[in-house]
Formats: structure tokens, C-alpha cells, sequence
């Protein structure tokens, strides 16, 4: 995921080179670049330990649990949920699987469309996203909230927010695996 940046060519040249020519990232591009790929990767690595020690259960359990939670009658349509969630629908088909066995989500047929179906929180899985709740929101709170200033935190939250909309722009469909 890293970038080849100039020094990799020892050229000093301009970075709007011409149509078809890399832009070549500068040191302080590359080093804003390389700060976010580790902070993503350690952020998103740590919340998972501690979902894993304090809870049992994996991130993605716990976002499909909080979406449902959020949802009327706490169930989505799969193709809802795979979109909230950012799972491709084969990657979501699985997970709900394995979440079935364990008891925290079931699977209901929509009635006016035979093809499609919903994902529906069972009273074990709010059971258990209660329980999981205030360890995780504790621990986003210690490796990011509480990291940065009220102000940091919040430019944190416009940055992204632009970049998402960026990416999700005319897309009704989440990215693959």
C-alpha cells in the first residue's frame, strides 16, 4: 500500500508532471501517507484486541449487531446492511452465517420479495452489543477520541467525511473484499 516517492528515481523534478507521468508524492505527502496507512492499520488492529479480550466478539460482529440495533425492528434488509457495513454481499452472507450458529442474528424471507431476506438481532445478540457497548466505546475513546483535541477530533471526522464521500460518490455498492 506504500508509494514510490521521487527519491526512489534520485529525480528532483516537478511533481505536475505531464498527463500519463506519476505525481510523485513529496516527503511530507509521503510521510502524511505512511501515518495514516499505520495509524488505520494499528487503530483498526487495537480495537479488535481489545472487542476480542474484552467481549469475544469480532469487529465486524459488533458493527453488524450495532447496525441492526439502529434499524426498525432491529432487522435490515441483507443488501442494506452489506451497504451500511461496507461488506460485499458474499462477505456478509458468511458472517451472518457464522452469526446465526452463535445466536446473536437470524435470517428471515421478505415476503413481497421472495429473492431477498432480512438480517433480524436476536435478544442474545442485544444481550450481548449491551454488554460489549461501554468496553468499546472505552476503548475508542482511549486509542483515538482521547488521543486528539476536541478540535483535532472533530477536523478528524470533516477529513474523513470528504474522503468517504469521495469514494462512495455514485456508488450504490459497497467495495469488495
Amino acid at each position: 500500500m506504500g508509494c514510490l516517492c521521487d527519491g526512489l528515481t534520485g529525480s528532483t523534478r516537478s511533481y505536475h508532471d505531464p498527463v500519463g507521468e506519476p505525481r510523485w508524492l513529496t516527503q511530507d505527502e509521503q510521510r502524511s501517507w505512511r501515518a495514516w496507512l499505520s495509524a488505520v492499520f494499528l487503530l483498526g488492529e487495537q480495537l479488535e484486541h481489545d472487542m476480542k479480550r474484552e467481549n469475544d466478539l469480532t469487529g465486524p460482529e459488533y458493527e453488524v449487531l450495532v447496525r441492526l440495533s439502529e434499524a426498525p425492528e432491529r432487522r435490515l434488509r441483507m443488501t442494506a446492511l452489506a451497504n451500511q457495513t461496507l461488506f460485499s454481499k458474499s462477505r456478509l452472507s458468511h458472517q451472518i452465517t457464522r452469526m446465526e450458529a452463535a445466536g446473536l442474528v437470524e435470517r428471515q424471507q421478505c415476503s413481497d420479495d421472495r429473492r431477498g431476506s432480512f438480517a433480524v438481532l436476536t435478544d442474545a445478540g442485544w444481550a450481548r452489543l449491551v454488554a460489549a457497548a461501554p468496553a468499546h466505546v472505552e476503548s475508542v475513546r482511549r486509542h483515538l477520541v482521547d488521543v486528539l483535541s476536541p478540535e483535532q477530533f472533530a477536523e478528524l471526522g470533516t477529513l474523513c467525511a470528504a474522503i468517504v464521500a469521495h469514494l462512495t460518490e455514485g456508488s450504490e455498492t459497497p467495495p469488495a473484499d
